[in-house]
């Protein structure tokens, strides 16, 4: 069946990372849950905010399964989701988890679905990324889960003899890893390396932890799980409990803790984040729905970074720092901590980091990867710059 994921109300609370992407393409664990839920389904498409459109585009056909992008899946839920029949909807403590419809019946998906369509309440338990900070606090759990999926009938490659291996049977090496003189020790979780990812020597690794293919942990790297490092990725220093969301760079020493980066981010050498006040109290993060600092229930949440951001050597984020999207921050002293979109500056003050500036910095760092910033993405980033335009003036 054809299957769309689509964004709920929760899309904004989870800005700055969704502004240049669905929900569903968000990283946890292994995975974005897109790729999870293509496991079970046919490979979905997206029903997302206009803007992201043309590059997250929809398929649609005369029957399809839509189902909410920022649930992860699990077996039970499965299970319920293919006893749905068209016109019903799965639902439970008013969140809107999958149903099936037409593609007429698709332009009546919103507002006021249960009206429409005929409500079966879920009895299945299931995980909701609701705010940045989940990712980073479910890492764990989903790692694990999607370690047994990925892996399940694979067998591993073997790491050299060069290497101090704890809990074997707990590390997952896809075909292409280079790791010599390094250690892993998956503490009792999990460890998985992808394709052509490499481990260089010195680096420890207590998990659980995940490295995408392509990248790579630079020498004397410390990792603490759980963490995830996406596809295409540099990372050094130390690095506690984040997620790296990919084609982003961490380059060299500093601390990176209890935080989300986004994709074509870059943190300059000797960057480090507080995850932790220093009084211990509960931290409080920047939030877009509400336009204030929210409580989050969390005594570590360090930094929340969107895409194409990037910071100079020696940056000092305080303790729940948000910075968003196509940012540039340096100089001495903490950044304030919330940094809107297309800010360049730090301690001192900000002014606009205007578009043809990030157009020809994204440009750059996106060959690098042998990716091209296309008229797609100019509009995408355009549209971001307009919309973020009244945090910038406050």
């Amino acid at each position: 069946m054809n299957t769309l994921l689509f964004d709920d109300n929760d899309r904004i609370n989870l800005l700055p990372l969704t502004f240049t992407r669905p929900v569903s393409e968000l990283r946890i664990g292994i995975l974005t849950i897109t790729e999870k839920w293509a496991y079970f389904f046919k490979r979905p498409s997206f029903l997302t905010q206009n803007y992201l459109k043309q590059k997250y585009s929809a398929v649609i056909q005369n029957v399809n399964l839509l189902i909410n992008g920022s649930i992860i899946p699990n077996e039970a839920l499965i299970k319920e989701i293919k006893t749905l029949k068209q016109g019903e909807f799965l639902i439970k403590n008013d969140i809107i988890i999958a149903g099936i419809v037409s593609d007429i019946e698709i332009q009546k998906f919103e507002p006021e679905i249960e009206k429409i369509f005929k409500p079966i309440i879920c009895k299945s338990e299931f995980t909701k990324i609701k705010f940045p900070w989940d990712i980073f606090s479910l890492n764990g759990q989903e790692i694990e889960s999607d370690f047994k999926l990925v892996t399940a009938g694979k067998t591993s490659e073997k790491l050299s003899r060069t290497n101090n291996i704890l809990q074997e049977e707990r590390i997952f090496v896809e075909k292409g890893v280079f790791a010599e003189f390094a250690t892993f020790n998956p503490n009792g979780g999990y460890i998985y390396l992808g394709k052509d990812s490499e481990v260089m020597e010195g680096s420890i690794i207590r998990g659980s932890f995940s490295l995408g293919e392509h990248s790579t942990l630079k020498i004397g790297a410390k990792i603490y799980g759980p963490t995830t490092v996406g596809p295409h990725s540099r990372v050094g220093g130390e690095v506690n409990n984040s997620v790296i969301t990919g084609f982003s760079n961490k380059g060299h020493d500093g601390f990176l803790g209890n935080s989300v980066l986004g994709e074509w981010c870059n943190l300059g050498a000797d960057t480090n984040n507080s995850n932790l006040k220093n009084n211990y109290a509960e931290v409080r993060v920047w939030n877009y729905k509400q336009k204030r600092f929210i409580h989050t229930g969390l005594q570590f949440c360090g930094l929340i970074m969107g895409d194409h951001s990037k910071c100079g050597i020696n940056t000092m984020f305080n303790t729940g720092t948000v910075v968003g999207v196509s940012s540039n921050i340096f100089g001495t002293g903490f950044p304030r901590n919330f940094v809107p979109s297309f800010s360049w500056g730090g301690n001192s003050g900000f002014t606009t980091y205007t578009l043809p500036k990030v157009f020809e910095t994204s440009e750059i760092v996106m060959k690098r990867r042998d990716k091209e910033l296309d008229n797609i993405e100019k509009s995408i980033l355009e549209h971001i710059f307009n919309e973020t335009k009244i945090y910038r003036e406050v």
